[in-house]
């Protein structure tokens, strides 16, 4: 029987190693108590419900009310591509998530609106695929963007540039010249669903066991692509499991498991991408620019308008691209900004704690 056990677990680590289980997230659980037998994966979110992945295929399962009231601030929920730990019996409907281990890596954004908050796009993703068209979305300033907050997670970036067939050979030449000029030294695949220029060798790239995020505007093609890695002509969430689960819909964010054991995350649309507190991306994105500051002639150089700055001096000499370092200036200001809103939020959620303490203690007249 011990044997047969022993066995069971080897499969079950197996199974889930394929989801992209590893020794990392085994010991995290084990730090919190928790059995490999009580894990699973996060494959989509719908409102209070999650579709969870293991071993064994798809379930539904539910937040315990346990760890809603530790847990509310939005980018601590669990999110597609978190792993965590749930109790569910053999004739429950639901399972009841306790704990999310800790994301090795993650992709979030300034929630859409003004709110001084951080929205989780996907977690223990490998890479951040960022797909942008030749045709009408190529932009280099929103392509920094994605890659400062890619960096930030501590994913690894690539971009595809699709629908070639739609542009002459020299604007796509342009294309890849400005991205190299802009110091990105993250892959760049052209690739075209109509002439299939660049799917093979995208195919060849995607990994056994390893998660890819796909992000992008609306219409660039990332479902088209992930359709043709499915290899059917519609996005079925077979790719996860065949549960039945309906059709694919570009309406919420999906864990897709690909027949070649890579798994992919489909995303909808995405109009805004707000940036938040990422110095440490913008440090990695803008490599060339930050080489130069360590030149400056002060420590704290903001690079706008100190004498004896280095960047200035390059960016006059023409030695840095004029675009490239107003989109670094911009984004360091929008992170400045945000960690000061988001510092001074936390001090008036403080105030109004003990405020609220201070008055129930005089209430009980203490």
């Amino acid at each position: 029987m011990a044997v047969l056990k022993v066995k069971e677990m080897s499969n079950k680590q197996s199974e889930l190693e394929k989801l992209g289980w590893n020794e990392r997230f085994e010991r995290l659980a084990a730090l919190q108590g928790e059995s490999i037998e009580t894990v699973a994966r996060v494959a989509a979110v719908d409102r209070d419900q999650l579709l969870l992945l293991n071993d064994t295929g798809t379930f539904r399962a539910k937040l315990s009310d346990s760890y809603l009231h530790h847990h509310r601030r939005p980018e601590v929920l669990p999110c597609v591509g978190d792993w965590v730990c749930v109790e569910k019996g053999l004739n429950d409907d639901f399972g009841l998530i306790h704990t999310v281990l800790d994301r090795r890596t993650s992709l979030c954004r300034k929630a859409v609106g003004g709110v001084n908050e951080s929205q989780m796009i996907a977690a223990n993703i490998d890479y951040v695929i960022v797909v942008q068209s030749c045709h009408y979305d190529f932009n280099l300033n929103r392509l920094e963007r994605y890659l400062v907050m890619i960096m930030e997670g501590g994913a690894t970036p690539c971009v595809l540039l699709t629908k070639t067939d739609l542009v002459e050979p020299d604007v796509l030449t342009a294309q890849l010249s400005q991205i190299r000029a802009a110091g990105i030294t993250a892959p760049v695949l052209p690739l075209s669903n109509m002439t299939g220029e660049g799917i093979d060798e995208l195919k060849r790239n995607l990994l056994p066991g390893m998660t890819y995020c796909f992000v992008g505007s609306s219409g660039v093609g990332k479902s088209t692509i992930i359709n043709e890695l499915i290899g059917g002509g519609s996005l079925e969430t077979q790719g996860l499991s065949a549960t039945g689960e309906g059709k694919h819909t570009t309406v919420r964010r999906e864990l897709i498991l690909l027949g070649n054991g890579a798994l992919v995350i489909d995303n909808p649309g995405m109009r805004e991408f707000g940036i938040i507190g990422v110095e440490n991306g913008i440090g990695r994105s803008f490599v060339d620019i930050e080489a130069l500051a360590s030149s400056c002639r002060y420590r704290d150089c903001t690079h706008t308008s100190e004498p004896g700055c280095a960047v200035l001096d390059a960016l006059s000499a023409g030695e840095v691209d004029e675009e490239h370092y107003k989109n670094y200036t911009k984004l360091k200001a929008e992170s400045e900004f945000y960690q000061m809103s988001y510092a001074e939020k936390r001090k008036k959620d403080r105030d109004f704690g003990k405020y609220i303490k201070s008055v129930k203690n005089d209430l009980r007249g203490e």
